[in-house]
């Protein structure tokens, strides 16, 4: 389980085609300071295993699930990402409840930087509109974010400089893929009511 508080920027260090998988080396300091085999590291939002670690890097494999609901097919060598170690029981929530499991990808359509925030829009995909609402909490690249605006097919958000300036969302540009995670206590409620995606759920 994470938070949605990112702890850095790692860095993609080399990627190998397994075919229909793949396997990453990353860098990052922070999230192998007490990794070991086995263990959970969100990156870019996406709950990864630890399959082996080494100085300050780690390999994660990546299984083709995985690679087509998510922007992780899209990373190269030298691609930075966000990464989190899972949070510790009693730690403080500074974010929202976040899974690592990514709902689908979206697309950074516009940036409107002011003074001291930055305003972005992101493409919202079908079916996932119903989870996003005004002041509510999302995921996007693995970040905690409060939406600023919900529309039908796009949402936003403002960023504050520290978000800016120690996440990939101060560096991806219009066209970018973002992971997208919405709040899981909102697909619970929807199931538990009987109104789930296409006819999923309860019918009482």
């Amino acid at each position: 389980m994470f938070t949605g508080i990112v702890e850095e920027l790692g860095e993609i260090t080399a990627v190998e085609n397994l075919g229909d998988a793949c396997r990453f080396r990353l860098r990052g300091p922070v999230a192998t300071e007490d990794a070991a085999h086995g263990d959970s590291i969100a990156v870019n939002g996406v709950c990864l295993t630890v399959v082996d670690h080494e100085g300050d890097e780690f390999t994660a494999d990546v299984m083709a699930e995985t690679l087509n609901r998510s922007s992780l097919g899209a990373l190269a060598v030298g691609s930075r990402v966000n990464l989190e170690r899972p949070t510790a029981v009693g730690a403080r929530l500074g974010g929202h409840i976040v899974q690592g499991h990514v709902d689908g990808t979206g697309e950074i359509l516009a940036r409107e930087p002011s003074e001291h925030w930055e305003v972005v829009r992101i493409s919202l995909p079908a079916g996932l509109s119903r989870y996003v609402v005004e002041k509510g909490s999302i995921t996007v690249d693995g970040i905690s974010l409060t939406v600023v605006e919900a529309g039908p097919d796009f949402f936003t958000v403002s960023l504050i400089p520290t978000t800016l300036a120690l996440t990939t969302l101060g560096l991806k540009q219009p066209g970018a893929p973002v992971n997208l995670e919405v709040d899981v206590i909102a697909k619970y409620v929807e199931r538990l009511l009987g109104a789930g995606p296409a006819g999923q759920g309860d019918p009482r």
